[in-house]
C-alpha cells in the first residue's frame, strides 16, 4: 500500500494497515468476478484499499469493516465497467471453426477473460468453502456472469457466492430489499439460459484425477496421440485467446496439433499453483534460436471423472508467466 499521512482515527495506523489487508484476498476474488480480469481486480482492490484508508476517518462503524470495505469495491468496479464492453471467451463470440490456420483471427476490439492464480482468491476456509471459491471463479462462470449489466453482476455475485442477505446487499448498493430480489431473479434467469452455475461439482482432486493429469502430461511432451486419445473427451473443448477460433471434439482438436499447431510438438509443461480453481500449466516450445524453450501459452485444463473437456491456451505469456510465477525462458 501507498505511504499516506495517517489518517485520523483511533486505531494505529499500522493496524489499520493489518486490518485492510486481511481482507484483500477476498476482495480480490469479488473484483475477479466482476471484471474478469486479474490486473484490472488487482487495481480496482488497491483503489479500494486506499479509499478505505483516506476515509476511515468518515467511518462511523454502523456497518462492519468488511461490508464497507465491499461497499467501496463494488463502487470501484462498477465506476470501471461504465460504457465498457463486456470480457468475453472465444465460444461466446461464434460458433466453432474448422481446424484450419485460414480462421486463426485476432479480434483487438475484444477484451479477453482472463485466468487468475488460486493463491491471489484462496483465503483460509474451511474444504466447504474453498469448494465454492473454486468453483465460482473457473472460467465458465466468470464468462457467465460478464453477461449481466453490472449491477445485477454484483447482487449476484453477493447473493449467490458470498451468501449476503438481500437486507445487507440493499445496504450495500443503497437500494430496497425488492429491488434486490427483483435483480436477483433476472439475473438468475440469464444464468440459467447460459447452462452454468457458481455451484456446478468438479471431480475432487484424488489419486485418480492426479494419475491423469500426469499422463496427460506426459502423453502431451511425446505428442503420443493414442496416448491423448484416451485422455481427452471425444467432446472436448479448446480455445486460445487472443485468437477467437476455437473447437468443438477431440478429433478436430487433434487435427489442430498435428496440422496448424505442430510447432507445439516437443513442447514442455511446467505445473503452476493453479488457475481459477483448476489445474494449469505453463506450456514451453522449443526456441527458434535453438536454445531451450520459449513461453508459448497458459494452459488451463477443465477436467471430469473421465477425461478432460476443455482445454484453454492462454497465449499473452509476458503477462500472465510473471502473475503465475512461470520463468521466462527453460534449458
Amino acid at each position: 500500500m501507498s505511504v499516506m499521512p495517517a489518517p485520523s482515527v483511533t486505531v494505529a495506523p499500522g493496524d489499520l494497515e493489518t486490518q485492510l489487508e486481511q481482507h484483500r484476498s477476498e476482495l480480490t476474488g469479488y473484483c475477479y468476478r466482476m471484471l474478469g480480469s486479474p490486473f484490472e481486480a488487482e487495481d480496482a482492490v488497491q483503489e479500494t484499499l486506499l479509499r478505505a484508508w483516506r476515509g476511515i476517518g468518515r467511518f462511523e462503524g454502523r456497518s462492519a469493516l468488511r461490508s464497507w470495505l465491499y461497499r467501496i469495491a463494488t463502487n470501484v468496479c462498477l465506476d470501471m465497467l461504465n460504457g465498457r464492453a463486456r470480457r468475453a471467451r472465444p465460444m461466446d463470440l461464434g460458433p466453432d471453426k474448422a481446424p484450419v490456420a485460414e480462421n486463426l483471427h485476432t479480434l483487438p476490439e475484444v477484451t479477453w477473460i482472463e485466468p487468475i492464480p488460486d493463491n491471489l482468491v484462496a483465503a483460509e476456509a474451511d474444504p466447504a468453502e474453498l469448494a465454492v471459491e473454486r468453483e465460482s471463479i473457473r472460467l465458465a462462470f466468470v464468462a457467465a456472469l460478464q453477461h449481466l449489466p453490472p449491477r445485477q453482476r454484483a447482487v449476484l455475485i453477493l447473493c449467490e457466492v458470498l451468501r449476503w442477505k438481500a437486507k445487507e446487499v440493499a445496504e450495500l448498493l443503497e437500494t430496497s430489499v425488492a429491488s434486490v430480489n427483483s435483480a436477483l431473479q433476472r439475473a438468475r434467469a440469464t444464468l440459467d439460459a447460459s447452462g452454468v452455475t457458481s455451484d456446478d461439482p468438479a471431480p475432487p482432486m484424488d489419486e485418480a484425477q492426479r494419475q491423469l493429469l500426469a499422463r496427460y502430461v506426459q502423453a502431451f511432451e511425446r505428442y503420443d496421440v493414442k496416448a491423448l486419445t484416451s485422455l481427452i473427451r471425444e467432446d472436448a473443448k479448446q480455445s486460445m485467446p487472443p485468437y477467437d477460433m476455437w473447437l468443438r471434439g477431440r478429433d478436430n482438436i487433434f487435427a489442430w496439433w498435428f496440422g496448424p499447431g505442430s510447432g507445439c510438438r516437443d513442447s514442455r509443461l511446467l505445473p503452476t499453483a493453479g488457475a481459477n480453481g483448476r489445474v494449469a500449466f505453463g506450456q514451453y516450445k522449443p526456441s527458434e534460436s535453438g536454445s531451450g524453450r520459449d513461453p508459448w501459452a497458459l494452459v488451463v485444463l477443465e477436467t471430469a471423472s473421465d477425461g478432460i473437456v476443455e482445454l484453454t491456451f492462454f497465449l499473452d505469456t509476458k503477462r500472465l508467466f510473471p502473475l503465475f510465477g512461470l520463468p521466462a525462458h527453460v534449458d
